[in-house]
């Protein structure tokens, strides 16, 4: 049994390391550059080859490790984690290393908060590691018919306006903190649980991502469902050649920063085939802020289609932080459903950056809560405590959305069809065209002030 599983996984490998992605781009005007497929040796091993234990309470932290160890050591390969339920803390990929999650393998980041620094942190500083994580590597994948679960409630401070009085009980049963004013319960002194900082403030400061890859090099996630993250979901930083296909994003509605797909200073990304229903942002471009966000250069040659977004507080969203600029981004073919905004673009002094080439088509919307499609150039990201921080004191780093051209965006059911927010005496929000596009509103049509440059053309607005 055990060769015939290894056998068809490595058949499995093989065809993912030979994949052409240009089926994908057909259709698409101009021209983009695409990304290069992962390349992994055909090697296979299972996990529990390395005492690896699917139990539901076995630590299998070491057995990850030991595994991709070995396959590192072989020049690379796909580790096979099978049927079970896996414990582990976090757990880092190699150069040439695939993880392949087999139908019903569930891995389940510990409870142990300890467990997810690294050895050699002793100062215990600073945010933790990704569940799944990779810096400066090349080929990594991980793919699969599987799922990740961050075990997010062990990390994540929750707004009691956020839940009702039986969501509420159920987070005091666990034990934790409550805030003097009775606004906020944290994930600190847990029945039973060991913390890992001094305050439940310090403590929530140390969340990390559920899959983070820094630095790499052709990435691959294909097919598994992430969940329950105790920050971000899945978040390529700084990595060229990624392609996030067919996988799954979910956690609770309310989850604070709960964003689904971030992509932060990337080149050469495909999204395709996604399913989100998050807590934040649901797909993502990030491109840092100020001088760093610059240096570590733009999103650019990025292809979003054939995603469905439910629950998250934007569709498809460009912001906060795009210092780094946002050049030749397509979105098409999505649908967005229950989210609370449709199409957003957020930013602020500080933390803005130049759009180029940005082409969105062929969106479905229902149910959107406030805008189906807004800019904000005034955003200021709130704290878990809702407060806003101090102001930035000089004009630098101002937002730039221009060169943005949305058509045949089909909405029914929003509180208002356009907004958009400027700033006075910039020119934050230019040469931006809405065309073909049909909006059903149930407040405002469009609430577009005197600081925003928007075209809408052979549009059409109604209410209901």
């Amino acid at each position: 049994m055990r060769k015939t599983l290894l056998a068809a996984a490595l058949f499995a490998a093989v065809s993912a390391s030979a994949q052409d992605y240009s089926d994908r781009y057909a259709g698409l005007e101009g021209t983009m550059e695409q990304p290069a497929p992962v390349n992994i040796p055909g090697k296979t091993v299972s996990l529990l080859d390395y005492g690896g234990n699917g139990d539901g309470i076995t630590l299998n932290t070491e057995p990850f490790r030991k595994a991709i160890s070995a396959l590192t050591k072989a020049g690379g390969g796909t580790l096979i984690v099978p049927q079970g339920v896996y414990m582990t803390g976090p757990v880092t990929l190699k150069s040439n290393i695939a993880i392949r999650l087999e139908r019903n393998a569930l891995v389940i980041g510990t409870e142990d908060k300890n467990s997810h620094y690294k050895e050699k942190d002793t100062e215990r500083s600073g945010r933790v590691q990704p569940l799944f994580n990779a810096s400066k590597a090349h080929d990594v994948a991980i793919v699969g018919e599987g799922t990740i679960d961050g075990n997010g409630a062990q990390w994540r401070p929750v707004k009691r306006g956020k839940v009702s009085d039986v969501e509420w009980k159920a987070f005091l049963s666990m034990g934790g903190t409550v805030s003097e004013d009775g606004s906020l319960w944290f994930p600190f002194g847990l029945n039973g649980r060991a913390d890992i900082a001094e305050t439940p403030e310090k403590q929530e400061a140390t969340r990390a991502d559920l899959i983070r890859f820094t630095d790499c090099e052709r990435v691959l996630i294909e097919g598994i469902t992430a969940q329950n993250s105790p920050r971000f979901h899945v978040h390529p930083t700084r990595c060229t050649d990624v392609v996030i296909e067919g996988v799954t994003v979910r956690c609770p509605w309310n989850a604070q920063n709960g964003d689904a797909i971030d992509i932060s200073n990337c080149r050469r990304v495909l999204i395709s085939k996604c399913i989100v229903d998050a807590g934040d942002d649901g797909i993502c471009m990030k491109g840092g802020s100020g001088a760093s966000g610059v240096s570590q250069g733009p999103c650019e040659d990025i292809l979003i289609q054939d995603n469905t977004v439910f629950h998250a507080h934007g569709g498809f969203v460009i912001g906060s932080d795009v210092s780094g600029g946002m050049k030749n981004i397509v979105v098409r073919r999505c649908t967005f459903s229950g989210t609370d905004t449709g199409l957003r673009f957020k930013s602020g002094i500080g933390r803005g950056g130049r759009t180029e080439n940005i082409r969105i088509s062929d969106i479905v919307m229902n149910d959107i809560k406030d805008e189906a499609v807004i800019f904000e150039c005034t955003y200021v990201d709130r704290g878990y405590t809702g407060k806003v921080g101090d102001g930035p004191k000089k004009m630098e780093y101002a937002p730039d959305f221009q060169d943005i051209r949305i058509s045949n965006v089909i909405c029914h059911g929003t509180r208002t069809g356009v907004r958009s927010v400027g700033i006075e005496g910039l020119s934050c929000v230019k040469d931006v065209t809405i065309t073909g596009s049909r909006f059903y509103y149930t407040g405002k049509a469009t609430d577009i002030d005197a600081f925003s440059s928007i075209s809408i053309e052979n549009s059409f607005f109604g209410t209901f």
